[in-house]
């Protein structure tokens, strides 16, 4: 059996909004799809150390919007003594199994209950403002937030800030309605949907 994508009806490819003779400025809007997503969470009465454990070489950290990383995987901060592990390794589930035990930790696979959407470009911050109440100038590369925008709940992971480069995700319920907010926001400077 094969996975449908979150965004299969709505994501077309192509030029759209103002485009004409910003062929280098315009912002890039992708789905981002076959990612393991894993939420992580300690119990409140578990005593053990977090800070210990290693996932793919990387260590939990409890600290708001902070993300550790590596090539291949990403743990977001959630909230307190909760994570997001985002990673292409599709293995590493049975390492989280295998790491965090269950007396201690929840540990949930979330890879098929979200929809993934990658906008870079100067003016991905722009199209933020548009429909977040977040102050996204103090938003810094590897950090995370959870906001909503125009009212959808939705989680940011700012990968890069040269040029501006966001993963966005949201519940793959409201990934068509968060997809048309966020390319009708991108419309004024013009996209490139790849």
């Amino acid at each position: 059996m094969s996975t449908i994508s979150a965004l299969a009806n709505v994501h077309s490819t192509g030029q759209f909004g103002d485009c004409e003779n910003k062929n280098d400025n315009l912002l890039n809007i992708s789905e981002i799809k076959n990612l393991l997503i894993i939420q992580i969470v300690q119990y409140k009465n578990s005593s053990i150390s977090f800070e210990s454990i290693q996932i793919d070489g990387l260590n939990l950290k409890d600290e708001p919007l902070s993300v550790v990383n590596n090539n291949e995987t990403r743990i977001l901060w959630n909230g307190p003594k909760n994570w997001f592990l985002i990673t292409t390794k599709k293995d590493l589930l049975n390492n989280v199994l295998e790491a965090f035990k269950e007396t201690d930790f929840a540990i949930t696979d979330l890879s098929h209950s979200r929809a993934i959407i990658e906008i870079e470009g100067e003016e991905a911050i722009e199209v933020l403002k548009k429909g977040c109440p977040f102050n996204f100038n103090t938003l810094k590369k590897n950090n995370s937030i959870n906001s909503t925008y125009n009212g959808i709940a939705f989680t940011v992971d700012k990968l890069d800030d040269n040029p501006n480069k966001i993963r966005l995700f949201t519940l793959r319920s409201f990934g068509e309605s968060f997809y048309h907010a966020i390319t009708d926001a991108s419309l004024e400077f013009g996209y490139k949907s790849l």
